[in-house]
């Protein structure tokens, strides 16, 4: 995998593989499972297997896999902040005050546009803590044939946000371990949107989110539940 799409400094961005996998397989709503750091710059390869696309490494390995998810393992979306409200939160985002993800695929600063997707989000103000939004414009960069973002790139929008809406907490988002994903509509490349976090639940060293992408009048293009597994407290 290209260094380009990573998250953490030495893997790969977990929605973005997420993403890639689900795209192989028919269906509406998909479970990206994550079972190991996925390696940059050597030789991966996609299985499809038994109604899952697995990706693995030339060891046959298993990294990652995707299959077909439950509606029932989606969260309820709120409705949208209006796009005015979430640039104003994505003002606030963390990762412009202090290093967050400072090379990440979808949230790094250092990014430019087109290359990273520059996903920011914050605190929505007067929303309960830990809601957190902000704009996204796909860039042409991520399009596919039709002119639409690509799945890989909708996932990796949705990906950060969820981590973010824990931080704002107070507590530590952790590495995705689990991501199931619905998308209704791809936006185009170039068609102003909004992306939506909040915290769901916790348990031990597990956190639950939501996130949602939303065109600027507020219709909703995709939704995700997300399992982040944090670090041990002796870690911390």
């Amino acid at each position: 995998m290209s260094p380009q799409f990573r998250g953490p400094p030495n893997s790969g961005n977990g929605g973005y593989v997420c993403g890639l996998l689900a795209e192989q397989l028919p269906g509406a709503i998909f479970t990206g499972i994550l079972r190991a750091p996925i390696p940059l710059d050597v030789p991966l390869r996609i299985e499809l297997l038994d109604g899952a696309a697995r990706l693995v490494d030339a060891a046959g390995g298993l990294i990652a896999e995707a299959r077909a998810g439950e509606a029932g393992d989606l969260p309820e979306a709120p409705p949208a902040p209006s796009l005015d409200a979430a640039t104003a939160a994505g003002g606030r985002f963390i990762g412009l005050q202090r290093t967050f993800h400072p090379i990440c695929f979808t949230c790094a600063t250092s990014l430019e546009e087109g290359y990273g997707l520059r996903v920011f989000v914050g605190q929505v103000e007067g929303a309960a803590e830990g809601v957190v939004a902000g704009p996204w414009t796909p860039h042409a960069n991520f399009a596919d044939a039709e002119g639409l973002a690509r799945f890989d790139a909708v996932w990796a929008a949705l990906d950060c946000p969820g981590s973010v809406a824990w931080v704002e907490l107070g507590g530590s988002g952790g590495l995705l371990g689990t991501m199931t994903c619905e998308i209704t509509r791809r936006p185009r490349t170039g068609e102003p949107c909004i992306v939506l976090a909040w915290p769901i639940e916790r348990s031990g060293r597990k956190s639950v989110a939501g996130t949602a992408l939303y065109t600027a009048q507020g219709e909703l293009l995709a939704r995700s539940r997300q399992i982040w597994i944090g670090r041990p407290a002796s870690d911390a």
